[in-house]
């Protein structure tokens, strides 16, 4: 029995070292033989036409099977390899604006830590044309970041991209504005499962639309850019007409007093970073429409009309530099209060403000302390619906309607320079020509 022992612990010894000299043959093997990465790219299609901003997406996967990938390269015509956003699903925002109009061609390259992909290229042609084809002079931008914080608690979910949708659709088919000069700019370009709550679905551009507008990510990059385009092409003529609306996070401390914003400027968060109300106003300085309508919908966003509560200025020192002649600016909120939004229809100011828009605030005035009141002179009910009219008519709902009695404290602010103050009769009518 002894003798057997020994034999047994012999053979065990014997195999554990073979399964250990093995072991490191195996994965000297699955280095060897690692699978190379594939790629797909799902939007732009192969020899499509394109124009502004367009989200380049796509797919990768690991066929060993651990979807190990650590980078997605993308390579614009001769440009360099750079990085994309993302890994299994990618994207990368690309301005055509910045380069040629002509045939471009757009490679991408999945990376696993030890070998690349083979390159995926498609050819697509950028058209940016300059002439409208309505021959109007409109643009409308539509900006929403509304999914970026970590925790489900604060997510203000996709209410803010439908709304800007439906509103799109009212500019083009009931004011006159091209397609082609109407941006929506939502989170970070992606649809997310759940209402925004959930994982990445698609891109937006990858969704059917009714209208070919122009679709992208509320990035600060992405912000600035189509600011900088709509200015400069709206400079171009003196009948211009600009509209700008900013749905998103207002930036402020709702356990301190007055937000903590009595010595601070408004500010709101975009997908990946803050926007100051001074910092809309540098961008905003060389715009020269003399009809701009500006909305900022977010908590504490007062500052960016410079009025703190009951139309009162702000101080000189904390001015933001977007009010001027020929723009009107609304805040959805006081510098020192919270703002209200439903995840699933969008914030509760600029609802109202639409629902009047549409022919709800037709004879709205300013009333006492600004307070907005409607008036029964004929005087004022001509069926056309100015943005200050449709601005009263929310602050009246907001303060004499039961169900918004809980939202009542928003007190959105106003500041009107359309066509200056003094000699403001009539009010800035959108898709209205002089």
């Amino acid at each position: 029995m002894k003798h057997t022992g020994i034999i047994v612990a012999t053979v065990i010894v014997v195999v554990g070292l073979t399964a250990v000299y093995y072991s490191g043959v195996f994965n000297n093997q699955l280095h060897i033989f690692n699978h190379a990465p594939t790629l797909t790219i799902a939007y732009p299609g192969n020899e499509t036409s394109l124009s502004r901003l367009v989200m380049v997406s796509g797919t990768a996967h690991d066929p060993d099977g651990d979807d190990q990938i650590t980078d997605i390269q993308i390579k614009i015509d001769s440009n360099n390899w750079t990085d994309a956003q993302g890994t299994n699903l990618w994207s990368y925002d690309w301005n055509t604006n910045a380069g040629p109009d002509g045939t471009i061609t757009i490679s991408a390259r999945a990376y696993d830590g030890n070998n690349y992909s083979p390159v995926q290229s498609i050819s697509v042609t950028v058209a940016n044309e300059q002439v409208m084809s309505s021959g109007t002079h409109r643009w409308a931008v539509f900006v929403a970041a509304a999914n970026f914080p970590p925790d489900n608690k604060s997510k203000l979910g996709n209410g803010g991209l439908y709304l800007a949708e439906n509103m799109s659709d009212y500019f083009i088919t009931q004011l006159g504005y091209d397609t082609d000069h109407v941006i929506v700019l939502f989170d970070d370009g992606w649809i997310r499962t759940d209402n925004g709550y959930g994982t990445k679905q698609t891109t937006l551009q990858q969704l059917p639309h009714p209208y070919k507008i122009t679709y992208g990510g509320a990035t600060r990059d992405n912000v600035i850019a189509t600011l900088d385009e709509v200015i400069n092409e709206s400079n171009q003529y003196s009948d211009s007409e600009v509209f700008l609306w900013f749905f998103n996070h207002g930036y402020g401390n709702p356990d301190a007093r007055n937000g903590g914003k009595v010595l601070q400027s408004s500010a709101l968060y975009l997908w990946d970073s803050l926007i100051t109300d001074k910092d809309l106003g540098a961008i905003l300085q060389p715009l020269k429409s003399h009809r701009t309508t500006v909305i900022v919908d977010a908590c504490y966003s007062g500052g960016f009309a410079d009025r703190t509560v009951a139309s009162l200025p702000t101080s000189i020192f904390m001015k933001s530099g977007i009010p001027r002649n020929g723009r009107v600016i609304m805040t959805g909120a006081s510098k020192f209060d919270v703002g209200y939004a439903s995840t699933t229809q969008g914030p509760l100011f600029t609802l109202l403000w639409y629902q009047g828009l549409q022919g709800a605030a037709d004879g709205y005035r300013p009333g006492p302390l600004n307070l907005g009141r409607p008036t029964h002179l004929k005087l004022f009910h001509d069926g056309k619906v100015s943005v200050e009219e449709a601005f009263y008519y929310a602050k009246y709902q907001l303060r004499t309607n039961k169900d918004f009695q809980t939202y009542k404290g928003m007190r959105p602010q106003i500041n009107d320079r359309f066509p200056n103050r003094l000699l403001n009769l009539g009010g800035l009518i959108l898709g209205q020509s002089k």
